[in-house]
This record gives structure tokens, C-alpha cells and sequence, in this order.
């Protein structure tokens, strides 16, 4: 094996798919350098961990040259002389020198970029694949949830909901999903350009398409429409899921969502109606992220039916998954490294969430980059889902195409969840 001792850690200021600025940071060893750069969201939890920025007039105010200089600095000099092969250690490192319960001293952007980078090292090290050494012998491909319209702050449309998702689930396999996906994606592009013209097929943040529609309904007989014209059957090979980030349009309890101004129990029956009606089969974060209790109760109507995730309420925090599995609000947890901050914390959050009967959904930010490692980190964890936007923009096809490379290095051992995922018992 490779020595797999820190010399050094630095960073680099890049940028993100939206050309706002991101850390990227290089982890050295005498042997070799390993290198991860971190996400960030554009609709975020109040509850994530802090994303370090430089404030004043370079680039409006994001520069990362703060969370670098940490990197150069602080980290690099804790880190020095530890061994890459051991993530926990690293971790745990970079969380007591940042001493703060959101990482605000350090920067979460930078813990995140040099925990990533510190996995792929330790993979480099022992001369395997990142999800090989994140979990020896992980062998599930993930359902890709394909967000294909976009709403909310990803669209800047009238649309409240944030991403309509295509999930390919009746497929044998994930590459087979992939393609299925894809088609379903063009043949949605060709009705809506029939329907509202050329404007209609713009793209938001993640890929998808942001058509003027004004409510939900409009978006999901669309997606209907566009199963069924690549060839396949809603509700048996191909379903709808909903990430809602209802904090967005959410005021003091009230939803204003298509047109009107509802109370929690007028949108749970908002959502009832939805999965009555049409092929549904997940929702995330239907309600504000610390209404729990308005969590439960739905979770209570309909939990044993679908798949309710917890994102800007879960925010990969063990504490907040822990209370939530308590009260029983919701059934499924979204993980994304950059809410927490490190792989380690990250992991943590997605055993919990296992151990207690959640589903997992490994997830990408809207502000995305072409480092792929959440690809290997779904594969890694096993919990069979992926979101990582439409099968279109390099920085989402590069997590397709890096899956597509685990799935043929896997071989015959690759298995796929397909449909058993979504029709296994929930959490009572």
C-alpha cells in the first residue's frame, strides 16, 4: 500500500454550475494528491451547517478565499502527519479544532471539500474504488429520482414546488433506468415545445425544464404525458416524486401554493389528493422544516403508502434524524455531505436513519460540480436512491456516468432495487 500519511492539505478557489465560488481542496501524500470539491444549495435548510463566505464586493459577496485560507492554514497543519486511510480520525480532527456545533469557524464548504478529498485519498491509498473503501463490498446500484422540471428557487417560474422527478424504478437495472430516464426527458422536451414553444425548455439550476406552468397539477400530467409517449406505463415502470421544499412558500404556518393560502390540514389533503391521482411514490419536505408535528400527522395518513423525505428538516443531522424518528416524521432521510460538513457525519446520519427502518436518498446540491463522489458515497451506503437532477448538464451526467463505470465494474455482483424499493413496508 501506497504511504498513506498527510504532508500537506491546501485549496483553490473554483467554481460551481452556477459560476458562484466553491472550495476545492488537495490532499497530499509523499506518493500521490487526491482532490474533492463541495456543492451548495440554493434552497437551504436554516439548520445546515455554515457555508463560509467572504462578504464584501468580490463576487457579490461569495468568495471562498476565507474558507481556503482555513484549508492552508488550520487544517493543513491538524491534519499533517495523520493517516488518510482512516476517515473517523480525520473527521473528528476537523470537527474539534472547528469547536462550533455548525461549523462556523472553520467553514463547512471547507470541511466538507477536505473530508471528500480525504476519502478519495484513502481510496488511492489502498489501491480500490471510493465506494469500495468508503464500504468494502457495496454492491447497490442506486433508482435514479430525475428532477425534470424544475420550480421554486431552481426555476423562478410560478411554480411552488421545487423539482418534479421522474423515477424509473420498473427497470432491471440501473443503466437500463438511466436510459429510460433519459428518453422520458427528451419526450418531455418535444411536448413541451409543441405545447408552449421554445421558452418552455429552458432549464433551471439542476437540469430540468422550467415551463411556465402555475400550478402542480400542470407539471405532473405533463410528466404523465411523457412516459407515456417514450413508450412506458406510469405506475408500473416509470413514477412521479415531489421535492416540495415547502419552507420556501411557507409564512407563518400558511402555504401559498397554486394560486391559494392554506393551513397545515388543507395541505395534507393537497398531498392526498396528488397521490390519489396520480403514480406517486415519494414527497420531500412537504411541510416547513420544523414542523414535526405536521410531519407526523402526515406520516401517520400516509407513510405506509409512500416515501416522505426529510431534508431541510433532517439536514443529515444525527440530532434532528434522531428526533424525527422519535416523533415518527417521516419515513425516508435525504443525505448530503455538505449539510453536515464531513463523509463521517454523513455516514453516521445514514445509519441512524437505516437502523430505525428510514429509507436513504443520497443527494447532490443545485449548485453542483463535476467532482462525482456522491456517486460512489450511494453506492457506498447502500440505500438504493439517488437525486442528482435531469440527465442533462455535465455536473449532473458526470454522477450518471461515473454510476454507469461502477455498475460495469461491478460485473454480475451489481444488483438494482427497482420497484421492491418503494413497495417494502414503511415505518409504522
Amino acid at each position: 500500500m501506497a504511504d498513506s500519511r498527510i504532508v500537506r492539505v491546501r485549496a483553490r478557489e473554483v467554481l460551481d454550475s452556477r459560476g458562484n465560488p466553491t472550495i476545492e481542496a488537495i490532499v497530499e501524500t509523499s506518493s500521490f494528491r487526491a482532490g474533492a470539491i463541495a456543492p451548495s444549495g440554493a434552497s437551504t435548510g436554516s439548520h445546515e451547517v455554515l457555508e463560509l463566505r467572504d462578504g464584501g464586493k468580490r463576487f457579490g459577496g461569495k468568495g471562498v478565499l476565507k474558507a481556503v485560507e482555513n484549508v492552508d492554514k488550520l487544517i493543513s497543519a491538524k491534519l499533517k502527519g495523520m493517516d488518510c486511510t482512516d476517515q473517523r480520525a480525520v473527521d473528528e480532527a476537523m470537527i474539534k479544532l472547528d469547536g462550533t456545533p455548525n461549523k462556523g469557524k472553520l467553514g463547512g464548504n471547507a470541511t466538507t471539500a477536505v473530508s471528500l478529498a480525504v476519502a478519495k485519498a484513502g481510496a488511492m491509498a489502498e489501491g480500490v474504488e471510493l465506494f469500495e473503501h468508503l464500504k468494502p463490498s457495496s454492491d447497490l446500484l442506486p433508482v435514479p429520482m430525475m428532477n425534470i422540471i424544475n420550480g421554486g428557487k431552481h426555476a423562478g417560474t410560478d411554480l411552488k414546488i421545487q423539482e418534479f422527478m421522474v423515477v424509473p424504478a420498473g427497470a432491471p437495472s440501473f443503466s437500463e433506468a438511466l436510459r429510460m430516464g433519459a428518453e422520458i426527458y427528451q419526450s418531455l422536451r418535444t411536448l413541451l415545445k409543441e405545447t408552449y414553444g421554445p421558452s418552455a425548455i429552458n432549464v433551471g439550476d439542476e437540469g430540468g425544464f422550467a415551463p411556465p406552468f402555475t400550478n402542480t397539477r400542470q407539471a405532473m400530467d405533463m410528466i404523465v404525458k411523457a412516459i407515456e409517449k417514450a413508450g412506458y406505463e406510469p405506475g408500473k415502470e416509470a413514477f412521479l416524486a415531489l421535492d416540495c421544499a415547502a419552507s420556501e412558500f411557507c409564512d407563518r404556518g400558511v402555504y401559498a401554493i397554486d394560486s391559494r393560502r392554506i393551513g397545515p390540514q388543507e395541505l395534507l389533503d393537497f398531498y392526498s389528493a396528488l397521490k390519489r391521482d396520480y403514480p406517486l411514490v415519494s414527497i420531500e419536505d412537504p411541510v416547513s422544516e420544523d414542523a414535526f408535528d405536521q410531519m407526523s400527522l402526515m406520516t401517520m395518513r400516509m407513510g405506509k403508502r409512500m416515501q416522505l423525505i426529510g431534508d431541510d428538516m433532517f439536514v443529515t443531522n444525527p440530532e434532528r434524524i434522531k428526533k424525527a424518528i422519535g416523533l415518527k416524521a417521516g419515513n425516508a432521510t435525504l443525505i448530503k455531505v455538505n449539510q453536515i460538513g464531513t463523509v463521517t457525519e454523513a455516514f453516521e446520519a445514514a445509519e441512524i436513519s437505516t437502523n430505525s427502518g428510514y429509507g436513504i436518498v443520497v443527494s447532490h446540491r443545485s449548485g453542483e460540480t463535476e467532482d462525482t463522489s456522491i456517486a460512489d458515497i450511494a453506492v457506498a451506503m447502500g440505500g438504493g436512491q439517488i437525486k442528482t437532477g435531469a440527465p442533462a448538464r455535465g455536473e449532473r451526467t458526470a454522477k450518471y456516468n461515473r454510476l454507469l463505470r461502477i455498475e460495469e465494474i461491478l460485473g454480475d455482483k451489481a444488483r438494482f432495487p427497482g420497484l421492491a424499493l418503494y413497495r417494502k413496508p414503511r415505518v409504522e
